[in-house]
Formats: structure tokens, C-alpha cells, sequence
């Protein structure tokens, strides 16, 4: 098998490199790393230009980028929200993706491709989130060629061992793939577990988009807060009217900022009103008897043509009016 692959790639050269890292870049669940092994490996007995192995993976890799960086750059949270509901952890696919971003920028895409998960997430939401056309071709470009040099270079130094290294990988591969499927079922099931005894908790305490808006209405005046991150409110700037601006790590400033006797609605954006259910749940804890997700979150409420204003650009850590 190792040497059909070899073969495979000495044939069509630097064709099948571009089309395998441009496959794989777009999301096709088809490894790329060891073509680029065995492409270095070519190259290092002059089968294959080495300059050219590399031009044609990075350019794949950027080509593909673009594209989910466009997608995100015009369409921002829905393709974040499409990317989060395909996500084998719907609830926080994003999230962490979010707080890299905060930290590093545009810096997050020179190690995207290091990161299970993050590589296909980030640039989309680089692009959601404002980032400008050359730092994303810069970082985008620079983690790319890091990314593909360290595959090409073990094919280099490796290549008189290459159909040693090609049926290790292999062997490794179908263990690899068992002892992952495990996890993975395990982990399935300790998320779906979680999920459902987070809901069963607050099923009844959940308030719909209309019955909020009775109560707006009707003057009843219930405290609103959106508790979705600020890096989430830079790609989706919608907001509530009156709500507060929190986030999952903010319970302490709305228990300082809101009454324990007062009526407090929840609201997010994410799958099954995750994280404003965990916040709900963490203020019932302090005390809070009339705390409720909103159901459908927000939107739930611009779709049922409720009004929604457009966030200031909130400074992180801090609970803030909008309006």
C-alpha cells in the first residue's frame, strides 16, 4: 500500500499535493499530511521540486482559507452558527475559537492549523469579526507555510525510511482511529448526558420570546441580559433593548448589578440556549427565584419581529446597559 501511494504521488506530482491539502483545507475529512510526507520525500531524491511541494500546499491552504474567510466576512454569525451546529460539541465549538481570537487576533491563524477543531473555525470567524483582507493573508500565509514545512521536512529527512514511516502511520492510523472512536463515544455520550439533565432542570423555567414581550408590554420590566461572549457580539451585534451586557463568567457583576427579588430573562444565541441556561442555573444558586432562558434565544425574538438595536462595542469583563 505505502508504495502505490508513492507511486501515486511520484506520477502526478504536484497536482494531487494541491488537490489533497485544498480538499482537506475546505473540511473533506481527507489527511493531507502524509501526501506532503511522501512529496518531501520525493523531493529530497529530486522526484519533485521541493520549492514547488511547498508553493502549491500553501496556496491550497490559503485558497481554501479565503474562501471560509469570505464566507465569514459576508455572512458572519450564520456561518458561525452553521459551523457550531455541524460541531460535534455544539454548545462551545465556537467559544473557545472566540477567546483565542480575543487574545491573539490575527495571531490565532499562525497556530489554527496545529489545533484540532480550529483549523477550519478560524477563518470564518477571523473574517466575522473584521479582521482586513492583508494581516489575514499574512498570519493565514505564515501558518500555513509552518504547518506545511514541518510535513514536508519529516518526509525530507525521513526519506530512505519513507515505507517504514508510511506503514507506521498506517499502523498508527488504525489504532489511532479505534482509540479515538472510543473517546469520541465517550464523550458523546457524557455531552448528550449533561445536556439533558441541564435541560431537564430548567424545562419549566423557560420564558418565550412572546410572554417577554408581554411582560415589556405590560410593564412587568424583567431584567434582560445577554450573557454571549463580546467576541460573539462583534460578529452578531444584535441585542435586546434594555439588556444588559454580560457573558458566562459575569454571574457575580449581575448579582451585584440586579436584585435577588427580580425577574431575570436569559439569552443567547447558541444551540439549545446553552449558555444562558448554565448562567440561569449559576443565579439560581444565588438565591434568584424568577430566573428564566429565553426560549429560542435571540433569534428567536428578531424572527418573531420583536425589536433588536445594534450593540456598542462593550469593554471586556465589564456588565454595561445598551441603552
Amino acid at each position: 500500500m505505502a508504495h502505490h501511494i508513492i507511486e501515486l504521488i511520484a506520477q502526478y506530482g504536484l497536482l494531487l499535493v494541491f488537490i489533497n491539502v485544498l480538499v482537506e483545507q475546505a473540511g473533506v475529512p481527507v489527511p493531507a499530511v502524509p501526501t506532503m510526507i511522501v512529496a518531501g520525500a520525493l523531493a529530497s531524491t529530486e522526484r519533485l521540486p521541493l520549492a514547488g511541494v511547498v508553493a502549491v500546499a500553501v496556496l491550497a491552504c490559503l485558497l481554501a482559507d479565503l474562501a471560509w474567510y469570505a464566507g465569514g466576512r459576508h455572512f458572519g454569525g450564520g456561518v458561525m452558527r452553521t459551523l457550531c451546529r455541524i460541531s460535534l460539541s455544539p454548545d462551545s465549538c465556537v467559544k473557545q475559537s472566540e477567546l483565542r481570537f480575543q487574545r491573539w487576533r490575527g495571531g490565532v491563524l499562525l497556530v489554527a492549523k496545529f489545533i484540532p477543531g480550529l483549523s477550519t473555525v478560524a477563518p470564518p470567524l477571523v473574517g466575522a469579526m473584521g479582521l482586513r483582507v492583508a494581516p489575514f493573508v499574512l498570519f493565514d500565509g505564515l501558518g500555513s507555510l509552518m504547518w506545511v514545512a514541518v510535513a514536508v521536512s519529516l518526509g525530507y529527512i525521513f526519506a530512505s525510511q519513507i515505507d517504514a514511516v508510511m506503514v507506521a502511520l498506517a499502523n498508527a492510523g488504525s489504532v489511532a482511529l479505534m482509540f479515538l472512536g472510543s473517546l469520541l463515544a465517550i464523550y458523546i455520550t457524557m455531552k448528550w448526558w449533561q445536556r439533558h439533565r441541564l435541560l431537564r432542570t430548567l424545562r419549566m423555567a423557560r420564558i418565550t420570546v412572546q410572554e417577554l414581550n408581554d411582560a415589556v408590554a405590560g410593564g412587568r420590566n424583567p431584567a434582560i441580559v445577554d450573557v454571549r461572549s463580546e467576541a460573539a457580539r462583534i460578529i452578531d451585534a444584535r441585542i435586546i433593548p434594555g439588556a444588559l451586557l454580560a457573558d458566562v463568567n459575569s454571574v457575580d457583576r449581575i448579582v451585584d448589578a440586579v436584585p435577588l427579588d427580580a425577574e431575570l430573562v436569559i439569552y443567547c444565541t447558541c444551540p439549545n440556549e446553552a449558555s444562558a441556561a448554565v448562567v440561569a442555573k449559576a443565579l439560581m444558586t444565588r438565591g434568584y427565584k424568577r430566573v428564566r432562558p429565553l426560549l429560542g434565544g435571540l433569534d428567536a425574538w428578531d424572527a418573531a419581529g420583536y425589536p433588536v438595536l445594534r450593540a456598542p462595542a462593550a469593554e471586556e469583563g465589564v456588565v454595561s446597559h445598551a441603552i
